[in-house]
């Protein structure tokens, strides 16, 4: 038997030290080679450690919530035959190179997220690893419509899916190391419907498989939850943190005002049956011009406000914060420029940035930067919210569900579709007069849409 110490490599140029923020293995389990070990964050990523070794697992450096320093041993492994080679913990080492673009993450800005974290740091792998599982070569699995180079060349090169039959040579296919497809199998997990990003399935991407699609095999009868204690690590203690900084800091006033979106919503209608190559139009987009083309006479609420050196920057160009939901917790794309873009270029970056952000592949520049937010949770919105600054921004905007009201229209009732906004503003540069009239003002673009089909 011999001793192998695995050390953290460097994960971020300038990166002194990583956060544990999740354990997949502990001290007595017996790991494969490539198997999941750790999720490690910095302040620019969050990476997943997988081991480079099989063996057994005899020493761990740290709980949850503890900082590790670059280069320091992560885990102690006991293999059988001679110790291998040591780790490099410089930056090319393999799991940097294997990580790719999946470690060009998230990082926070004073407000809410700048880049993206990995998708495992908030959700655990609930998987066990079965002892004395052997390793084996990674092993191809087909999955339609995967077409970049990376996954041609793994389909040329390997020719075989999982079954071990010849691949057809227009099947691309995929990387997947025994640990996921043990898991996958537990799941009831197909792995052909399985999104990634990187050169292979990981247990990140089952993980976010199971939040978006309710897992594969039903378990009827579930029982019932016992109490848990959940360290707030990572992600999640950041957020914790920049909110209660927002909270503290700014002093929030809500304006709340109705906004009739009939006419809206059969607009919306009409251009989606019309809209041959364009993505399909939510309201979204025509909230967002509104907003744009509006802020453009309320450079007060289009601002940033840096507290300490007490200057307002009011801006002229409206960078539009979208607050999106991700696996690991909310983050906030940046759609540039929003007042100078039709609805179809809006609902285009929606869809880009959304998706980009909740797999990981938003760039920093897509993360940061905003100088105003808006934030929807579509039919579950609710009559009304109090929504929180994306400090330094001195305003948000949440929106809450559409609803059927009788309201009277010239002395006759008729149905129509209401919906309320949410205002939330920093009372220290903006004056409550100032938010509503500018509520008031969107009441234009958003009850008469076709206002905004001009616009760029």
């Amino acid at each position: 038997m011999a001793r192998y110490e695995f050390k953290l490599p460097d994960i971020g140029e300038g990166i002194a030290e990583a956060e544990i923020v999740a354990w997949h293995v502990k001290v007595g389990d017996e790991v494969a080679e490539d198997q999941q070990l750790a999720d490690m964050m910095t302040d620019k990523a969050t990476v997943e450690m997988e081991s480079p070794v099989a063996g057994k697992v005899v020493e761990l450096a740290g709980e949850v919530g503890d900082q590790i320093p670059i280069g320091s041993v992560l885990v102690v492994f006991e293999t059988e035959g001679a110790a291998p080679a040591a780790e490099d913990p410089s930056p090319g080492a393999d799991e940097t190179a294997a990580n790719g673009e999946r470690e060009d993450q998230v990082a926070f800005t004073d407000g809410l997220v700048e880049e993206r974290p990995e998708l495992a740091a908030a959700v655990p792998s609930t998987a066990e690893e079965k002892p004395g599982q052997t390793q084996e070569s990674l092993v191809p699995s087909e999955v339609e419509g995967r077409t970049s180079a990376s996954e041609q060349r793994t389909s040329t090169s390997l020719g075989t899916n999982e079954s071990g039959a010849g691949a057809a040579p227009d099947k691309p296919q995929v990387l997947a190391s025994p640990a996921v497809r043990a898991r996958a199998r537990d799941l009831g997990i197909d792995l052909a419907q399985v999104k990634y990003a990187g050169d292979r399935i990981r247990h990140a991407d089952l993980d976010a498989y199971l939040l978006y699609n309710g897992g594969g095999t039903s378990r009827p009868g579930a029982a019932r939850r016992q109490d848990e204690q959940v360290k707030v690590v990572g992600l999640r203690r950041r957020i914790a943190e920049n909110m209660q900084e927002a909270k503290r800091r700014i002093p929030h006033f809500t304006l709340v005002e109705e906004y009739d979106v009939t006419s809206l919503e059969q607009t919306r209608s009409m251009m989606n049956a019309d809209r041959g190559s364009n993505p399909k139009l939510t309201m979204l987009p025509f909230l967002i011009a509104a907003m744009a083309r509006t802020l453009a006479d309320y450079p007060q609420i289009n601002a940033t406000y840096d507290d300490d050196a007490q200057v307002i920057t009011r801006h002229g160009a409206v960078h539009m914060g979208m607050a999106t939901q991700t696996p690991n917790g909310l983050m906030v794309p940046v759609i540039r420029n929003a007042e100078r873009r039709t609805l179809w270029e809006i609902a285009g970056e929606i869809l880009r940035l959304s998706d980009a952000a909740r797999t990981g592949k938003a760039a920093r520049d897509e993360l940061s930067g905003s100088t105003i937010t808006i934030s929807s949770l579509g039919p579950m919105g609710g009559i009304t919210s109090t929504p929180v600054i994306n400090r330094p921004e001195v305003a948000i905007v949440a929106v809450n569900k559409v609803r059927e009201t009788p309201v009277v229209v010239d002395g006759e009732l008729e149905i129509r579709k209401l919906m309320n906004l949410s205002l939330s503003c920093d009372h220290r540069v903006v004056d409550g007069w100032d938010a509503a009239m500018f509520m008031q003002d969107l009441k234009g673009p958003i009850e008469n849409p076709l206002r905004l089909l001009s616009m760029r």
